[in-house]
């Protein structure tokens, strides 16, 4: 446990960071194809140290490139179908979850649909009981439920607190975000069933993961495609890097974490983006925020306990 809440604090810095940046850098383009792009980026980011530390059985690439190659070919004859499932499942959870939440905000307020996207956890945790047998402490369980409610205010503006989970029995964008919630679980815990149960690599995992997400959106991206000036170009290699850096610490906290732990840990990075638009942007409702940001404090410290 010690081992991976450094890392998921990380993950949840750097993602809050990562959608900062895309709501004040990338607001006019398509989501699909900005998606396919910059994890196109991430992975020319990431490929080397995949290279560099995946032992393929066989010669060095930089020794004898074809020798690489044709032991390449024949770890992935050798590949098992379990871990293939699972990482086109977990893509395809991912994109499912990506296109039901842009549907939702399609027909419904963001400031409606978007906390009840954010109770991923709430998904998580009794998921991984039920399926994989994972045991926390009484405080591990209340400190989830904490840092959940966390980033539900984060994303909260004033009203009824209750009227968006309420609402969602009878509208149509709430329950898309709910759907959309789970299918974020389940990606969660494919992560968790590959790093763990599988034992996939951490290096390998990452450009399989964004391949395999950027491969689910990619006919989005073709159908309605992104026009990149040359003047942009610098700012996707920039957010490449970026999720190649929030993906690689999310997989590391993945793998030493109950998905259950990790996820509401990780998925505060919307308490660190509502706080820096608080703070650089002046957008309203900041007391709410730094409410979230003291309830998420808490519940990471009793997850920690």
């Amino acid at each position: 446990m010690d081992v991976g809440l450094p890392f998921a604090i990380g993950a949840a810095l750097v993602w809050g960071v990562y959608i900062f940046v895309l709501k004040r850098s990338f607001s006019g383009y398509p989501p699909a194809g900005l998606t396919v792009l910059i994890n196109a980026a991430a992975i020319a980011w990431f490929l080397p140290v995949t290279v560099a530390t995946t032992d393929f059985g066989g010669p060095s690439p930089v020794d004898d490139p074809a020798g690489a190659l044709a032991a390449l070919g024949q770890s992935i004859a050798g590949v098992d179908p379990a871990a293939v499932a699972v990482v086109a499942g977990t893509a395809a959870a991912t994109a499912a979850a990506f296109v039901l939440f842009l549907r939702a905000i399609e027909t419904g307020d963001v400031s409606y649909v978007t906390p009840i996207n954010k109770v991923v956890p709430m998904f998580v945790l009794p998921l991984e009981v039920l399926l994989l047998g994972e045991v926390l402490a009484p405080i591990q369980v209340a400190g989830v439920l904490v840092a959940t409610a966390a980033v539900y205010v984060a994303n909260y503006e004033p009203g009824s607190l209750l009227a968006p989970i309420a609402g969602a029995v009878r509208s149509r964008p709430a329950q898309l975000a709910l759907v959309s919630a789970a299918c974020y679980a389940l990606a969660d815990l494919g992560k968790r069933v590959a790093l763990q149960e599988l034992a996939i690599p951490g290096t390998l995992w990452v450009p399989l993961l964004l391949a395999a997400a950027g491969l689910v959106l990619l006919p989005g991206a073709i159908r309605n495609p992104p026009a990149v000036t040359r003047r942009d170009a610098p700012k996707f290699l920039a957010a490449g890097a970026v999720v190649a850096i929030g993906e690689h610490l999310t997989t590391v906290a993945f793998a030493a974490l109950p998905a259950s732990v990790a996820s509401p840990v990780i998925n505060t990075q919307a308490i660190v983006a509502v706080v820096l638009g608080g703070v650089v942007l002046g957008e309203r409702y900041f007391r709410i925020r730094l409410l979230a940001a003291l309830l998420a404090v808490i519940g990471v410290t009793m997850i920690a306990l």
